[in-house]
């Protein structure tokens, strides 16, 4: 029987796609790949038989792989710092690689042109399949879907008796706000595997070449505390992560001014120097 490799993001579209592959022969394995910035990860289940694999971009040695691409990318970015046809290329490379080791036929994905409005285009595809230089199935497009309308594919679902969730997370990279901070710092190297989840939570400064990370809750003060170079919440004060031992003073002072009850002048003194 024919294998066929889908990159899998466990939504309507992909279940959809593992339906119309076995309607044409194939057996299926789901690829899902872990990016280092989803909003939210909700991580797939092995769902519908499929035989899952995940590869986790969080993780070396694809991280700085990754993040070499958010320094430079080749197609530029979209609203915020976010690649999408460079991490588009990214993901189906890897997965060419991961096809060709285990003998699967065709490589083939959930897209729908006009979805997505940087890497679901007519042209978009157009520069992916140039840059990847082999094909790949789009079994949605084929048959006709496109534009951001899902009716056609709750259509689809109905028929095959498809259970699936409702849209849910995102790419923190397509966000506007942190775009500066991601910015900073990738170019001073400071994102790592284990500094990864900072970049996405609390406040965020740049002081004197120290990167501090100041809570804005129980929650994030839980994560921030698991790092040596921290300072622990107290009651109505935050948890402070700083990169560098240097930082502990101004770590205090930034503890003080994000207290709980302190004046608005106070936090302000720290506004220039907030990323």
């Amino acid at each position: 029987m024919k294998k066929a490799l889908l990159l899998y993001s466990d939504g309507l579209d992909s279940r959809l796609v593992v339906h119309l592959l076995q309607e044409q022969g194939y057996t299926v394995e789901a690829l899902y790949f872990a990016l280092p910035f989803e909003s939210k990860r909700i991580t797939p289940k092995k769902t519908n038989n499929l035989n899952l694999t995940i590869i986790d971009i969080t993780k070396e040695p694809l991280l700085s792989e990754y993040l070499s691409i958010l320094k430079k990318p080749k197609f530029g970015t979209g609203a915020g710092i976010n690649p999408c046809i460079d991490c588009k290329i990214f993901m189906l490379k890897k997965a060419k690689e991961y096809a060709d080791k285990h003998g699967y036929d065709i490589i083939a994905t959930g897209e729908v042109p006009g979805q997505r409005p940087m890497s679901q285009t007519n042209s978009a595809q157009t520069k992916i399949d140039a840059e990847i230089k082999f094909k790949i199935i789009r079994p949605l497009a084929d048959a006709g879907f496109s534009g951001r309308s899902r009716k056609k594919q709750i259509e689809l679902a109905k028929k095959y008796k498809i259970k699936y969730p409702n849209p849910a997370g995102g790419c923190f990279l397509c966000e506007k706000e942190p775009s500066t901070r991601l910015k900073t710092l990738l170019k001073k190297d400071l994102i790592n595997e284990k500094t990864l989840i900072l970049t996405m939570i609390g406040r965020h400064f740049f002081i004197d070449d120290i990167w501090f990370v100041v809570a804005r809750d129980e929650t994030e003060s839980r994560l921030i505390t698991k790092f040596k170079t921290s300072i622990k919440d107290v009651k109505g004060k935050p948890s402070i992560y700083y990169n560098n031992e240097k930082g502990k003073q101004k770590a205090l002072e930034l503890q003080e001014a994000y207290s709980t009850g302190t004046s608005k002048e106070e936090r302000d003194k720290f506004e220039k120097v907030k990323l």
